[in-house]
């Protein structure tokens, strides 16, 4: 483990979401990513990949704020310092720059999959797993009507038989949009529902109310992020209570576990920073009784990788499914093979690092 970073290399890419599964919610429509490709090669001629999958209304930043800050700020600081131990590369991207923890964690990912493939080891198993070696996931249905029924016609399609609908959008219209999802997936399917905060407190209690009897599996994120005396008041409906917006870093999950303010949070590599603080968030959280699930920002097929190692290297999983999507949500895969994903689960397998790489094209493309 002598190795050293030799290069920190950067690519923008920017993809359109498959026009059948574009999610609409509280916070807009997610319907282009703008994201950036991160490369580490170290001395030892180990490459790493990463992804910063930002979005302007989640952290404020994007791929172009990213590329600004990694080539200019972060890569000089990075290039010639030791690989290992990665922990310590993540507390000196924390002293050169504040917050935009989806830009480090584009960094992070990459410097994990370097340190991982240099152990020839699978990620999960660098973080501390593996514990499982497949997870299940969801998908988000959003629109109303006949959107309503393309988004679900092209998710079934695509093998998806567990589901989130996206709500916070009005009461009645919510309550309606639920109902048909609940007619279109039939009685016996895994239907949650997520607000992204856009409930008032008087609303989401109002909504809850009206969806028990539409068998829903859990309520994410039904109040504004700071109202954590809501969450905890809502913990009382009869739906699970699933924290998103309210926790980015360390710190807000602290405040959660203190507040009692949710069943399950919804962790994303790009809001922890990295993987291994996604994974040390997951222990943390698991240990309160808050049982923690992989959250989606839409990300390519690194991020979603990333994603799938942190589910595996996580003692403890929610049961319901995660948003490991990337294999699926847009018109075309970066990857050079595809994650191994049916719709229902996603697998891991014995690769060493993430287990995947860029397309031949856009591993010529980085600078």
């Amino acid at each position: 483990m002598s190795a050293t970073i030799a290069a920190v290399q950067t690519l923008p890419v920017s993809l359109p979401a498959h026009p059948g599964l574009v999610v609409r919610g509280a916070r807009g429509a997610h319907d282009r990513s703008d994201f950036l490709l991160v490369r580490v090669v170290t001395s030892g001629d180990v490459v790493g990949y990463g992804e910063v999958s930002a979005t302007p209304l989640w952290s404020g930043e994007d791929g172009c704020t990213a590329d600004h800050f990694i080539r200019d700020l972060l890569a000089p600081a990075l290039v010639g310092r030791p690989l290992a131990p990665v922990g310590a590369l993540e507390t000196l991207m924390d002293r050169l720059l504040a917050g935009n923890p989806f830009t480090k964690a584009g960094v992070a990912t990459a410097l994990w999959d370097a340190y991982a493939r240099t152990l020839d080891v699978p990620l999960a198993v660098a973080l501390g797993g593996a514990y499982r070696d497949r997870v299940p996931i969801k998908l988000s249905l959003s629109g109303d009507g006949p959107g309503l029924d393309q988004v679900y016609g092209t998710a079934r399609a695509l093998g998806f038989r567990a589901f989130k609908v996206k709500v916070g959008l009005g009461v009645a219209a919510d309550v309606a949009r639920v109902s048909r999802a609940r007619e279109l997936v039939g009685p016996d399917a895994f239907l949650g529902v997520d607000a992204n905060g856009g409930w008032s407190r008087a609303d989401a209690f109002r909504a809850v109310r009206q969806l028990v009897d539409h068998g829903i599996g859990f309520v994410e994120q039904p109040v504004a992020p700071a109202d954590l005396a809501g969450l905890r008041a809502l913990r009382d409906s009869g739906i699970p209570v699933v924290a998103d917006e309210a926790v980015f870093g360390l710190a807000d999950l602290v405040a959660l576990v203190r507040a009692e303010a949710a069943d399950c949070v919804s962790l994303y590599v790009g809001k922890s920073g990295g993987p291994g603080r996604a994974v040390a968030m997951g222990q943390l959280a698991a240990a309160f009784g808050i049982a923690p699930l992989l959250g989606s920002n839409g990300e390519f097929g690194l991020g979603a990788a990333a994603q799938l190692h942190v589910a595996c290297a996580l003692p403890a999983l929610s049961e319901f499914p995660s948003d490991i999507i990337g294999a699926h949500y847009y018109t075309q895969d970066i990857l050079a093979r595809p994650l191994d994903s049916d719709g229902t689960t996603v697998r891991l397998g014995a690769e060493p690092g993430l287990g995947v790489v860029p397309r031949p094209d856009l591993v010529d493309a980085f600078r």
